[in-house]
């Protein structure tokens, strides 16, 4: 028997992303809501002996007797994020995330991202992506998997702090799931962002006939049916990361939060119901970092693992999306609930939606062919 070990895989670049559909936001919407399904099932595995961590990152010292290593500036982040998801991707994969802020000072984005994706099997190459829309797309998805289950019907207000990439994913996942949606109040902190930001709203969405640039959070949160901070910043003080107060939000309104974010006593509170993307991953950061753990990671859900630890919230009050979506916990109970989702990003979004614009260029033809090897020479 003679064996075919012949490899090769695919590139896609930003182009051929495109081509392929990583920016169709309702199908992305569509794909987590899938894989969240099966992270309430079980069948997926990231890394971490939890099977949960978000990835492994390099840090860099403040100090360092080598004058070319880099420094921890803000958003410094070089990381590996590996998952497998099972279900009808059955896939594995991982992203590679380079992040420095001052990127932007050169014309680049703050994160240049790049993603294998890999046959769960064999582990051979299937393709090496161009990532930074993948990753922007399933990220601003996960607030409209939430809003689809845990929204108003009614809604159609946005507040949104931040009107970056993530910004603008997160409003195009609430407007897909949210039809009614003609009103969006905007905090941003450049004019040049602010204007580009309302220039795609209302170039893409011609729905949104109410477009408000406001100057505080209290603004941007009162009378927001969909509210949502995107925007990053240094991590370190909670006392310095955006504010949600209790007596800012509206009765009914749903808060995702997919950045840095602080609250007060009030949404604190049990009658504030907390919903997370996956509670394994918020114990996996709890468990890796110095206490309190929201200094080092600004999510609300990191918040909401400390809270637990210092007796301030039972841990049976954090819900999972995916049990909420899989309809064994339920969803919004009333129109005047307040429920607040923090999303923290994981690498099994990026298999997912990974693996369906692989495919999906298949299909097409799309990419360019690559052969790792016909035969390898150790085996």
């Amino acid at each position: 028997m003679t064996l075919d070990t012949r490899i090769d895989f695919i590139y896609l670049s930003e182009q051929d992303m495109i081509r392929a559909g990583v920016t169709d936001m309702p199908a992305c919407v569509d794909t987590m809501e899938e894989m969240f399904d099966l992270l309430y099932q079980g069948d997926y595995r990231m890394a971490g002996p939890n099977n949960d961590s978000h990835g492994a990152m390099i840090t860099f010292p403040e100090q360092s007797p080598f004058p070319h290593m880099p420094k921890p500036t803000a958003d410094r982040r070089m990381m590996a994020m590996p998952a497998y998801l099972g279900g009808n991707f059955r896939t594995a994969g991982a992203k590679w995330y380079g992040s420095n802020i001052a990127n932007r000072e050169k014309g680049l984005p703050r994160s240049i991202l790049m993603f294998t994706l890999n046959d769960a099997d064999t582990g051979a190459p299937l393709a090496h992506m161009s990532a930074n829309l993948l990753s922007a797309y399933r990220t601003g998805a996960i607030p409209g998997v939430g809003a689809r289950h845990l929204a108003r019907k009614d809604a159609k207000v946005i507040g949104l702090a931040g009107p970056g990439v993530m910004g603008k994913t997160t409003v195009a996942a609430f407007m897909a799931v949210c039809p009614l949606i003609d009103t969006i109040k905007i905090k941003g902190r450049g004019q040049k962002n602010l204007d580009d930001f309302v220039a795609w709203v209302q170039a893409t969405f011609p729905q949104i006939t109410h477009i408000q640039v406001v100057q505080t959070l209290e603004e941007v949160v009162r009378d927001a049916d969909l509210v949502s901070y995107c925007s990053s910043g240094e991590v370190g003080d909670p006392s310095t990361y955006p504010l949600v107060r209790r007596e800012w939000v509206k009765p009914g309104a749903f808060l995702a939060m997919p950045a840095p974010c602080s609250i007060d006593d009030g949404m604190e509170r049990a009658d504030v119901r907390k919903v997370v993307d996956n509670t394994g991953l918020y114990q996996a950061w709890f468990e890796e970092l110095p206490k309190p753990a929201h200094n080092h990671v600004p999510l609300v859900g990191v918040r909401f693992m400390d809270m637990i630890a210092e007796g301030k919230l039972d841990a049976a009050q954090v819900e999972d999306i995916g049990k909420i979506i899989r309809g064994d916990a339920p969803g919004r109970l009333n129109d005047e609930e307040i429920i607040l989702m923090s999303v923290g990003g994981m690498p099994v979004e990026d298999v997912a939606w990974g693996t369906v614009v692989y495919r999906n260029a298949l299909e097409k033809g799309i990419g360019v062919k690559l052969n790792l090897w016909e035969k390898p020479v150790l085996s």
